[in-house]
């Protein structure tokens, strides 16, 4: 009898401990936040990741009448910065703008940085722009037939740049050049901005890079686009078919971002910042903001970004190999 006695009384403090922790637990998610809250945002000033990082922080500072301070930590395609919010503590004062460079294509590139699943809790895709196919506009291509002829007929390989590698823009490139057979060579550059400025120039007859990045030169008429990688249409280039519809579903997606903290985040803050991460995007001064780059956003609950998140890593992971033994 008294053994039994000493097992319930064990069973009822676990259980008041726990009540105790959840209600403590509880009561620190609803208090959140108290104090300036961390932006990770790794890569430089002026990006799509910087963007949507900004639009998003100033939406939180509006709704919990605190601080989020954006904090620009680049290098290494991503790696510096999210390492940092990696070993951070998971009390929801330290956050990345994570996406598919630095959480996809980084840690297979680095497989000793981070793991992009066990060590960050993912709260909420935020969006970004999709990749274009643009060449200069004095060649004589005017659609994806008459690219796939123009590489055809150079057996040298039809040079192309890249915002470099490991950018989702290069691995597009890479994966058209797996699914088509063309010989295309890529050319690497440090950013997506000097990749199009050399084929405004007609240095590289082609890219693929970002929207967002060659929208200025496809409207002043020094770049044409043959094809985005967006799963429909872009409102402000009407005329420029998908991928998808030219016969190239795998050439589907965005350079997405999203909202991610350390692993071990409390579930009912992480539903919490998602549900309002989801409000800020579709906010007029959000949805103005981001129309004007191309960016295309998603309203998912945390199950369905983590489902695709994971999706993502499966997908690109093959690519991202084949494009690094390319390299040796």
């Amino acid at each position: 009898m008294n053994q039994h006695r000493r097992a319930f009384a064990r069973l009822l403090l676990t259980t008041a401990a726990l009540a105790a922790t959840t209600g403590m637990a509880c009561a620190q998610t609803a208090a959140w936040p108290t104090k300036p809250v961390r932006v990770i945002v790794p890569y430089a000033p002026g990006g799509s990741s910087d963007t949507l990082g900004r639009v998003i922080a100033k939406h939180l500072s509006d709704v919990f009448k605190q601080t989020f301070v954006v904090e620009n930590r680049g290098g290494a395609g991503g790696i510096i910065g999210s390492q940092m919010v990696a070993r951070a503590e998971p009390d929801g004062y330290t956050l990345v703008v994570s996406g598919i460079g630095s959480h996809v294509v980084a840690p297979v590139d680095n497989p000793n940085s981070y793991d992009p699943i066990k060590d960050f809790t993912h709260i909420a895709i935020l969006g970004g722009p999709p990749a274009v196919l643009a060449v200069n506009a004095t060649l004589p291509i005017k659609d994806l037939a008459g690219f796939m002829a123009y590489a055809k007929s150079r057996p040298e390989g039809l040079s192309w740049g890249s915002p470099g590698q490991g950018t989702h823009a290069a691995l597009i490139g890479e994966a058209f050049r797996a699914e088509t057979g063309l010989n295309l060579v890529q050319i690497s550059y440090k950013g997506a901005n000097p990749a199009v400025a050399d084929v405004a120039a007609n240095q590289v007859p082609a890219a693929f890079t970002t929207l967002t990045t060659a929208a200025g030169n496809i409207r002043s008429g020094r770049l044409r686009p043959i094809a985005v990688t967006s799963s429909k249409r872009i409102a402000e280039f009407p005329d420029v078919p998908t991928f998808a519809e030219l016969g190239y579903p795998r050439l589907v997606g965005t350079t997405w971002f999203s909202l991610s903290g350390p692993a071990g985040m409390n579930p009912a803050l992480v539903d919490k910042l998602n549900a309002e991460v989801r409000r800020g995007l579709k906010t007029p001064a959000a949805v103005q903001e981001l129309a004007t780059q191309n960016m295309e956003t998603f309203d998912w609950d945390v199950p369905t970004f983590n489902q695709y998140f994971k999706k993502e890593i499966d997908h690109w992971t093959p690519y991202v190999k084949e494009a690094a033994v390319a390299k040796k």
